[in-house]
């Protein structure tokens, strides 16, 4: 191995160690209980909170996915994506994190999304709590398999090893570190990786604009591409049968400048809808020590999610310029953000940098692997089959649940040229649709029944599949980001079937008209 790639693997394994030692740390205070474990006990601060939020929420995509979209076809794409996830984390904030804080604690304590869901209707038969840990099952196993891909592409590509061993040890380091710290080691850890991410995209974007001669030759390089630097078209790569982008002597190739359907820019802001149903971020509503903090909290997010998106695009459009003819096919420009660092940084620092890439995907494979882990093992396991389980025994279940979709996820993830961007996109609009109306429709309109959260649940749920895959295909005016119709139907779902059933019971009216006025438990 080359002198400089060893001291970027020291420097990444210490990162490792530093975190592995965070876990241990919160170990003992994670296993005292299942509230512990899976929420902290709600004592986060505002910082943590924020910044554990973000960093959770953004994964590898922020620092691979999105700067890889920016270097294969230009600002569009990735630059409508930032503001719809920019306006959606601000108004998130803004009206979900306090009532949510409020009403989880009011609605039996809950300390899990389908808790809440199944306390919020005052359910028996814990049908909605199954429905709900079903989704997150299925869509966090997805959307953990993108954060493997990200550590394997990042291994791969630095030390010249095999994707696929290097993804696996990426997989045991996660699971190992989450299985160790629960919630309390996530989040702690969360806020130091996004301090870790947002100094890596400067540090990278500041070396970098030097490096090419300043942001003016930048973006008159990107305008000599058609279509690579406006809002409302993009560049085509020319590609051979492989997708593989046709360099002429040194020179990659551009077809003429594509146009951009008003489908594309709305598929782009509905993005921001996600935030409702993100299940790793509203967790941080439900964990903050005190309702009070939320105004701070939302402040430090959105100036963490404005200052990241952004540096993330102009990262892509600068490795256009410095390295045009390195990354040839769409899923190989994901790797423009580690072509830069090791290129430009010493390699102690580049090591560093790249520990901001494993930070990403630290921070959020862990959140969703934990997430994961108590939907099928208090919601499911204890909620269902166990009810007279102990928290001892809960705990354990939750970490072979761990392990069990850890390899799942494995198996998902096996694919080398898997697309980070589309892994994100699919999980991403499965949570936004199945949990994003109904938390929308639980927080603030009072005729929500049991009946109407389950249909809407369902009815997004089942959506972002069948939009996905047989209406999206079609093309045209159908091409839209299956979030938005399958967010649309189960809002209509919800509505429609409240209205057409019986009322929910006075109590259950009660204990909403209580937490609309500020009282919580």
């Amino acid at each position: 191995m080359p002198n400089d790639s060893l001291q970027i693997m020291i420097t990444m394994i210490c990162y490792m160690l530093l975190v592995i030692g965070i876990g241990f740390a919160f170990a003992k205070r994670a296993n005292r209980s299942s509230d512990d474990y899976f929420l902290g006990g709600r004592t986060l601060g505002p910082w943590v909170t924020a910044m554990s939020a973000e960093a959770s929420d953004m994964s590898g995509w922020l620092l691979m996915g999105l700067p890889g979209v920016a270097y294969w076809c230009g600002v569009a794409d990735a630059s409508w994506t930032a503001i719809g996830l920019a306006i959606g984390t601000y108004v998130n904030w803004l009206i979900t994190s306090k009532r949510l804080r409020r009403y989880s604690e009011k609605a039996g304590n809950a300390i899990t999304l389908p808790e809440f869901f199944s306390n919020r209707f005052h359910e028996g038969g814990k049908v909605i709590m199954t429905i709900a840990a079903l989704f997150i099952l299925i869509f966090f196993t997805v959307y953990a398999s993108s954060c493997l891909v990200t550590c394997g592409k990042l291994f791969s590509t630095l030390f010249g090893f095999g994707y696929v061993p290097m993804m696996i040890v990426g997989a045991v380091f996660v699971l190992l570190y989450t299985i160790i710290g629960g919630f309390l080691a996530e989040s702690a850890s969360d806020f130091m990786q996004a301090v870790v991410m947002i100094v890596a995209l400067t540090v990278v974007v500041i070396v970098g604009s030097i490096a090419a001669g300043g942001v003016d030759d930048i973006i008159a390089n990107a305008k000599q591409i058609p279509g690579f630097l406006e809002f409302f078209g993009m560049a085509t790569p020319v590609t051979d049968a492989n997708g593989v982008q046709v360099v002429v002597d040194g020179v990659p190739q551009f077809g003429g400048r594509a146009g951009y359907s008003w489908t594309t820019i709305v598929s782009g802001l509905a993005w921001g809808l996600g935030y409702f149903g993100m299940p790793q971020v509203l967790l941080r509503f439900m964990a903050i020590r005190s309702e009070r903090e939320l105004t701070s909290s939302r402040r430090i997010a959105t100036v963490w999610v404005l200052i990241s998106l952004t540096i993330a695009v102009f990262i892509g459009v600068m490795g256009r310029q410095l390295f045009p003819t390195a990354l040839s096919t769409a899923s190989e420009a994901e790797n423009v953000f580690i072509v830069l660092s090791t290129n430009l940084l010493p390699p102690v620092l580049a090591g560093l940098v790249m520990a901001g890439i494993l930070a990403a995907t630290i921070s959020s494979s862990d959140s969703y692997l934990l997430i994961a882990a108590s939907a099928f093992a208090k919601n499911i396991y204890q909620g269902l089959w166990k009810k007279e389980a102990t928290d001892k025994h809960v705990l354990w279940i939750s970490r072979l649940a761990l392990l069990v979709i850890c390899v799942i996820a494995i198996f998902i993830a096996l694919d080398e040229n898997s697309v980070i961007f589309t892994i994100v996109s699919f999980a991403w609009a499965g949570f936004g649709a199945t949990f994003g109306p109904l938390m929308l429709f639980s927080l603030f309109w009072k005729r929500t029944n049991r009946a109407g959260a389950i249909a809407g649940m369902v009815g997004g749920g089942v959506m972002v599949f069948v939009w996905n895959l047989l209406v999206r295909p079609l093309g045209g005016a159908w091409d839209i980001y299956e979030l938005l119709p399958a967010f649309l139907f189960s809002c209509l779902c919800i509505v429609a079937v409240s209205l057409a059933t019986k009322e929910p019971d006075k109590e259950v009216q009660d204990e909403f008209e209580a937490v609309k006025a500020g009282k919580a438990a």
